[in-house]
């Protein structure tokens, strides 16, 4: 970088970028920055600021947990760099490491907010349900050896969609913070040996998607009766308090909507 272009930035931010990240989160302790561990989002700064030359802040649409992927995450920065999208596309992928990578980036308005502007995010849950464990799916499913009942799983997954209290389901949330969802689908389908859990809403709390699809495969190993997740989802402590998570392995956030414009994973824009 110039010294003219250094100088140019430190005028001040006049653009906003969002970028669309794929990223394999088996080695990283979650999007968010931490005190200790590498992240998602510190990667992706690390990579702004050896592009630029000026530190960066990103926010980001979701915060994916420990070791869950992204084929579609968004994030935004503001920045006074000169470049094209094209550019900042190219060069960041040339400082990422192998596991994370910008598929696609848009000159967006500087009003713009990956997180409070999305409409819906799109997860993906993956099991593996074979008799055998595959090596090659050992960090992006969850093994299942017993056979699974998708079709009691996808009965119970639609008591999950609508406007739901998903506290049961959730981390202890911070006073104030409401655990009021939307779900729009909450889908469960086989094809050969892996069964898919997809789900879609306004947001999610933390570890929702996980403790809720831990609920729907108990009930396809028919550990529990149907009508399981209503009783959780009414209330009742009892019936939530030893729910435990499923691997973050098998998450991947796949798309996150907005209204106004697509980001789609498909090169710069």
């Amino acid at each position: 970088m110039t010294r003219r272009s250094r100088e140019k930035q430190h005028q001040g931010p006049s653009r906003r970028i969002a970028l669309i990240l794929e990223y394999e989160g088996t080695d990283y302790q979650g999007f968010q920055l931490q005190a200790q561990g590498s992240t998602i989002q510190g990667e992706v700064e690390k990579a702004l600021e050896h592009f630029t030359g000026v530190k960066n802040r990103i926010r980001g649409a979701s915060r994916t947990d420990s070791g869950a992927h992204a084929k579609g995450q968004v994030v935004d920065f503001l920045t006074n760099a000169p470049y094209t999208i094209n550019t900042f596309v190219n060069a960041l992928n040339d400082s990422l490491p192998p596991q994370v990578k910008v598929t696609g980036a848009h000159e967006v308005p500087l009003a713009f907010n990956s997180r409070r502007d999305a409409l819906s995010r799109v997860y993906c849950y993956t099991i593996l349900n074979s008799p055998y464990p595959s090596p090659l799916l050992r960090n992006y499913a969850f093994w299942v050896r017993k056979p699974l009942n998708v079709e009691a799983m996808l009965e119970e997954a639609r008591s999950l969609v609508g406007r739901h209290n998903f506290s049961p389901l959730t981390l202890k949330l911070t006073p104030g913070r409401s655990a009021m969802r939307h779900v729009t689908r909450w889908d469960v389908r086989r094809e050969g040996d892996l069964v898919f859990i997809e789900a879609e809403a306004n947001s999610f709390l933390p570890h929702q998607v996980r403790k809720c699809n831990r609920l729907l495969v108990e009930i396809g190993l028919g550990k529990w009766p149907p009508g399981k997740v209503s009783l959780v989802l009414n209330g009742n402590p009892e019936e939530a308090r030893h729910i435990p998570l499923l691997p973050a392995k098998g998450l991947c956030l796949m798309k996150v909507n907005y209204p106004d414009f697509v980001l789609a994973s498909d090169g710069a824009k």
